[in-house]
C-alpha cells in the first residue's frame, strides 16, 4: 500500500500542476478579455462623443449661419431700400432750396415728407420682421392665430390653430424662438407637403409646454429629420434644432398610427414664465 501511494504521488502532482496552469490561463484569458472589452467600450464612448461633438459643430454652424443671414438680410434691406429713399430726401432738401421761390420750396418739402413717411414705414416693416408687433404686444397665441388666419384666408389651404392652456405667457425671447420655429415648420409644409389642411394645438402637461402641428401632406419622420440634421442640406431644419436647444426643448416628427397625416411635436419646459 505504501508503495502504491509513492508511485501515484508524481501523477497527482502533475494533475494538480495542470489544474493550476489551467486556472492561471483562464484567469489571464479573463483579464485579457476584460481589458479588451473595456478598450472596446472606451473606443465606442469616444466615437459617440466625437459624433456628439460633430453634431454640436453642425448645429452651432447652422445657428451662426442663421444669425449671419438675418444680419445680411437686415443690412441689405437698409442699404437697398432705406438708403436710396434717404438719399432722395437729401436731393429735395439741398442747400439750393432756399434760392427757389416759395412754391418750389413747398413742393420739395412735400415730396421729401412723403419719402420720409415711406422710409418710416419701411423701417417699421423691418422691425416687424425682427419682432412681430402682435407677438410683442399680445403674445404667442395671438401671433400664431394671426399667422394661421392669414394662411387660411388665402383660400389655398385650410389652416386652424387652438391654444387650450396658455394663461401665463412665456418670456419674450422664448415666445419669439417658438414663433420662428412654427414659421419655419409651416413654411416647409406649405412649400413641400401639398397638404389640404394644417392644424396646430397647444397644451400643457406635467409641467411641459406642447405645440403639435398636424397636416395631411407629404412629411418626414424622426429618422429623416435626424439624417437631414447630420447632412449638409436642410439648413432650415438645423435652424429649428438650434433654436429648440436654446429653450431646452425637443422636437419630434412622426406619422400618425392611422397613416393618414403627419405630426410635429414641440416640447419644452414651462419654468420661465414672465
Amino acid at each position: 500500500m505504501f508503495f502504491l501511494q509513492v508511485v501515484n504521488k508524481p501523477g497527482v502532482s502533475f494533475v494538480l500542476f495542470l489544474g493550476t496552469v489551467g486556472m492561471v490561463v483562464l484567469t489571464v484569458a479573463l483579464i485579457i478579455f476584460i481589458i479588451m472589452h473595456q478598450r472596446r467600450v472606451m473606443r465606442f464612448h469616444k466615437k459617440i462623443q466625437q459624433m456628439e461633438q460633430d453634431q454640436q459643430k453642425i448645429l452651432l454652424n447652422a445657428s451662426i449661419k442663421l444669425q449671419e443671414e438675418e444680419r445680411q438680410r437686415l443690412a441689405a434691406d437698409l442699404h437697398d431700400d432705406a438708403g436710396p429713399l434717404l438719399a432722395t430726401v437729401r436731393l429735395y432738401l439741398n442747400e439750393n432750396l432756399v434760392n427757389h421761390d416759395k412754391a418750389i420750396q413747398l413742393q420739395s418739402i412735400f415730396q421729401a415728407r412723403q419719402i420720409v413717411d415711406d422710409t418710416i414705414q419701411l423701417v417699421r416693416n423691418i422691425s416687424h420682421n425682427l419682432m412681430p408687433p402682435t407677438l410683442k404686444n399680445f403674445g404667442l397665441e395671438s401671433a400664431v392665430n394671426d399667422l394661421f388666419q392669414k394662411i387660411s384666408g388665402s383660400g389655398s389651404i385650410n389652416a386652424s390653430s387652438r391654444f387650450h392652456e396658455y394663461k401665463t405667457r412665456l418670456k419674450e425671447e422664448k415666445e419669439l424662438i417658438v414663433f420662428r420655429v412654427v414659421q419655419e415648420l409651416i413654411n416647409n409644409i406649405l412649400k413641400h407637403s401639398n397638404s389640404s389642411f394644417i392644424h396646430l394645438t397647444q397644451n400643457i402637461y406635467s409641467g411641459k409646454f406642447y405645440l403639435r402641428i398636424h397636416h395631411d401632406g407629404r412629411g418626414i419622420v424622426q429618422a429623416d429629420f435626424e439624417k437631414l440634421n447630420k447632412s449638409n442640406v436642410g439648413l432650415g431644419l438645423k435652424n429649428i434644432t438650434s433654436r429648440m436647444r436654446l429653450v431646452q426643448g425637443n422636437i419630434s416628427f412622426e406619422k400618425d398610427i392611422s397613416q393618414t397625416y403627419y405630426k410635429v411635436t414641440i416640447e419644452m419646459p414651462t419654468d420661465d414664465p414672465i
